[in-house]
């Protein structure tokens, strides 16, 4: 058999069934959760002007480095990217529509970043999230920390781990950022030429390197939380208090800060102790109060978090849990008679709501009922030159073998339904 000639880009991959499958359950499971709690879906463009993005920071290797851009057909072009994260494209659409606050929405879809594909990360990735904005409140945060702790409970996941850290307002970062800034440069022959690099641009970033000669200088590097004012110090503290009040475990990051410079306040990470410490985070978020003001919107605070697909999978992979994967079909129609009753046959049992699939190319008995049990059909409804002479059907339960019956033609639906119902 030879090659095709063509395969899909570096960094992404076709998904099939059952992969397919559970990423659209997992997706469905996230929106049944987040609408229960208020929140509506929205669907933004896949591109966007590039300038939203650069929204997120100069800094940040996701602007830096990672963005996929390019120009229109436009006279003159405009200079588009494609999104490499959706909290950007959340709030340039509140600022362009001025809904009413709070403005609570979900969403799901693809995000491109240019960067070293790895375990559970692909350029072309996955992410399911939610944002509320237009509220200061700590008890937004707090439900959105447990939007998050309820999907992953819902799939069945039980050794995720909550981190929290506040990043504090700007007088606390600019405080912090001075101290901190200080430091690494007293220390900075310690430092990878990564992070030294990273240090001449935003020192906060350092902080998130993972590399093992890096952690000696972070491990004793100060923290955020000694830099808070009263206001950010009360509103983390009343964060604390309300996940305790609903029994919510979480361990305190002090050097949590996440990947984007636009984060302030109340910061989280979802992490598993299932995958291996350096692919280990299945998703996370902040408050980012000063991105929609940025995007041209009016003073506008807001919280959300992103959750990984992709990486939540291999957690549950590694926990062995929402790996079945049951069949979309439960009944195969085999026509030994031309296909042409297939045709009705299917017709009326999929306007009953039941799963129904067939064979074509005029197949045989024998490979007609491979593909039925290759199909994991439960239920055969089978026409050979007998049944048709009779005006009836054969139907048999694929999973037990306990033989056949043939019943009216008519009574198709009627007899399907019934066996479903009482088939397990």
């Amino acid at each position: 058999m030879s090659k095709s000639l063509f395969r899909s880009p570096r960094g992404t991959r076709d998904i099939l069934a059952p992969e397919s499958t559970r990423r659209h359950q997992l997706v469905n499971r996230f929106g049944e959760i987040a609408e229960r709690s208020g929140f509506g879906l929205l669907e933004s463009p896949i591109f966007e002007d590039v300038s939203v993005f650069q929204r997120i920071g100069a800094s940040t290797d996701i602007v830096t480095k990672e963005l996929f851009e390019f120009n229109d057909k436009g006279n003159p072009p405009q200079r588009l990217a494609l999104r490499p994260e959706l909290t950007a494209g959340v709030c340039r659409a509140f600022a362009q529509h001025r809904p009413t606050v709070p403005w609570k929405v979900w969403y799901h879809g693809p995000q491109f970043r240019y960067e070293r594909p790895q375990s559970g990360r692909y350029r072309q990735f996955m992410q399911v999230g939610a944002e509320t904005l237009g509220s200061d409140d700590p008890h937004a945060d707090v439900e959105m920390i447990g939007l998050g702790l309820s999907f992953y409970e819902a799939v069945g996941l039980r050794r995720v781990r909550l981190l929290l850290n506040s990043l504090g307002d700007v007088e606390s970062r600019s405080a912090y950022r001075y101290a901190l800034t200080r430091y690494l440069q007293q220390r900075s022959t310690e430092l990878t030429e990564q992070s030294l690099a990273t240090l001449g641009v935003n020192p906060l970033r350092v902080l998130d390197s993972k590399r093992p000669a890096d952690q000696p200088v972070i491990s004793e590097a100060p923290v955020m939380t000694d830099f808070l004012t009263e206001e950010s110090a009360a509103h983390f503290q009343e964060v604390q208090d309300c996940l305790d009040g609903l029994d919510v475990s979480y361990e305190l990051a002090p050097r949590l800060v996440r990947g984007l410079d636009y984060y302030t306040r109340t910061t989280f990470e979802f992490v598993t102790d299932s995958l291996a410490a350096a692919q280990n985070a299945v998703g996370g978020g902040g408050r980012y109060d000063g991105l929609v003001e940025s995007l041209g919107g009016p003073s506008t605070p807001g919280i959300g978090l992103a959750l990984g697909v992709d990486r939540t999978l291999l957690a549950c992979e590694a926990e062995g849990v929402l790996a079945e994967v049951s069949s979309a079909v439960r009944v195969f129609v085999v026509d030994t008679v031309g296909g042409s009753q297939a045709v009705g046959l299917c017709d009326r049992l999929r306007r009953a709501g039941i799963s129904t699939d067939r064979a074509f190319d005029r197949r045989s008995m024998k490979a007609q009922m491979k593909l039925a049990d290759r199909s994991e059909a439960r239920i055969a409804v089978i026409v050979g030159p007998d049944e048709q002479s009779e005006g009836v059907v054969s139907v048999r339960d694929l999973r037990s073998h306990a033989g056949q019956q043939k019943i009216p033609e008519a009574d198709t639906v009627k007899t399907v339904k019934r066996l479903l119902s009482t088939l397990s």
